[in-house]
């Protein structure tokens, strides 16, 4: 079944609530076309039951989820959307080793701690890192972000 069937229910039982309107102005100040494949995936990245979330999602999360809403939609798709939003300024990549990223819905400044056994981020208050020294970008260059991600080993508690 394709998305134009199975998605468009996601996104008609959206039609009369104002997460909608939200999410079509949000794509629309981002410089981006609200089309229905990026405002399901938008819906599932930023709306949660509860109001707006902070997630860190990869894209093979988002396609299962996706999926699972009957949103049919293929993983190549859902690559070019996060890459295309995190282009846009609306998700923000954090790449935690060669070929594992996560894409953040919190796009302020903060860091992260990575769980290595598990997966799993958890963000870090960009006020809670200090760093002393940073430095100087090589010429014709600037540093437009610094990421700390402090990875976690996890496991049993030290006995004293």
């Amino acid at each position: 079944m394709s998305f134009k069937s199975r998605g468009a229910n996601y996104i008609d039982g959206m039609a009369g609530t104002r997460p909608y309107s939200g999410l079509i102005e949000r794509l629309k100040s981002a410089g981006l076309r609200p089309t229905r494949q990026r405002l399901a995936l938008s819906r599932l990245l930023f709306e949660g039951r509860d109001g707006p979330r902070d997630r860190h999602v990869t894209a093979e999360q988002l396609h299962a989820e996706a999926l699972n809403n009957g949103i049919s939609v293929s993983l190549a798709t859902i690559y070019n959307t996060l890459n295309q939003f995190t282009r846009a300024g609306l998700l923000r990549e954090v790449v935690v080793e060669p070929g594992r990223s996560y894409f953040d819905t919190n796009v302020e400044d903060h860091h992260h701690f990575y769980f290595e056994g598990s997966g799993r981020l958890m963000d870090i208050p960009g006020e809670s890192v200090q760093l002393r020294h940073i430095p100087d970008a090589p010429a014709g260059a600037k540093v437009r972000r610094v990421d700390v991600i402090i990875r976690l080993e996890e496991g049993e508690e030290d006995e004293a």
